[in-house]
């Protein structure tokens, strides 16, 4: 099978089960997993962070990041296609309290005047804007990255009305490598960032979540209230560690193969933005949601995986499992399909 629905459904790495089977482990609760605080010190110093918290998934980081920076009865501003908007349940609505407030973009890029224009301040009738956050790369986008330059000027504009900025960046290692951008420069730009290292770096569970040790402190706390507190579970920041250290440099790999598969696909009749593939993720159609669908059911068919997301078009991930034989395999299925 040719698996192409997410970057996901990559699978641990020799030396992760290594690292994982000898790992120094103790009870994390207590802060006394010296796997978990290696991870945690190693990840923050990549982004220039003063702390980190290691935590069982993107979804959790994201949380935790809005439940310790944005107030209760407030609103979150986020792209109108963002993961915290769109596939986290409304967990910030239900469990931090907040109200998201979508604004459409371009390419997952926030316009900072429409940014400003939709900055509350606190008043008697509206509930007013207490965190901003972005998304790079951006899913939903087909994985675009957001241009350092711009992140700029989204950053000075809202640490000028002395809000917080989050930045979700479960594949910001994809961004670095597109972007030749070094971890640190988009840490810089944001008071908290949240990583994963269960995608492209292969890693079987676990994200970070990177700010100042004030905000890491709270998130502690709160990471406990919603049950995510683990015990001796340096087992699994052991290939955390692995990941950080070991995969970053591959994700150039899988760049190579989603223009390639993106190129060959395009070559074959679907419809491509060529100029949208920047990573590992693309979006093609054959021009009808219902048609897209019924394209996915057939690849199946022929030990090929790829998500249909309606007018989005068909999403296909590039990772560590499929490298150059799954993409001739899958535009060898489309070809026969089409």
């Amino acid at each position: 099978m040719a698996d192409f629905r997410s970057d996901t459904v990559t699978l641990p790495t020799p030396a992760m089960r290594t690292a994982m089977a000898a790992a120094e482990v103790g009870d994390d609760v207590f802060g006394e997993d010296p796997t978990v605080t290696r991870l945690q010190e190693q990840a923050a110093a990549l982004f220039g962070k003063q702390a980190g918290l290691f935590v069982p998934s993107g979804t959790m980081a994201n949380l935790l990041a809005v439940m310790c920076q944005a107030d209760a009865g407030s609103e979150v501003i986020v792209e109108a296609r963002s993961h915290i908007m769109n596939s986290e349940l409304a967990g910030a609505a239900r469990l931090a309290g907040v109200l998201l407030r979508p604004l459409e973009s371009r390419s997952g890029q926030l316009d900072p005047g429409k940014l400003a224009g939709a900055i509350r301040p606190p008043a008697r009738f509206w509930a007013h804007t207490t965190l901003v956050c972005v998304e790079n790369t951006h899913n939903f986008w087909g994985g675009r990255v957001y241009p350092l330059e711009a992140l700029r000027e989204v950053s000075e504009l809202v640490r000028a009305k002395g809000l917080p900025l989050h930045l979700d960046g479960a594949r910001i290692f994809n961004a670095c490598e597109a972007s030749g951008v070094a971890p640190e420069a988009y840490g810089a730009l944001c008071d908290s960032v949240a990583v994963c290292l269960s995608k492209g770096l292969c890693a079987p569970v676990g994200s970070l979540l990177l700010a100042s040790q004030e905000t890491v402190d709270k998130a502690r706390r709160t990471r406990k209230m919603l049950g995510g507190g683990m015990r001796q579970v340096g087992v699994l920041a052991a290939a955390g560690l692995v990941a950080l250290e070991q995969m970053r440099t591959r994700l150039a790999d899988d760049h190579r193969c989603a223009r390639r598969l993106a190129e060959g696909l395009a070559e074959r009749g679907l419809q491509v933005d060529l100029e949208a593939v920047e990573t590992n993720i693309l979006f093609v159609s054959s021009g009808n949601p219902d048609r897209d669908a019924q394209l996915v059911a057939e690849l199946a068919s022929r030990q090929v995986q790829a998500i249909a997301l309606g007018e989005l078009g068909i999403r296909f991930v590039t990772h560590r499992g499929v490298g150059d034989a799954e993409v001739d395999a899958a535009l060898q299925a489309v070809a026969e399909i089409l």
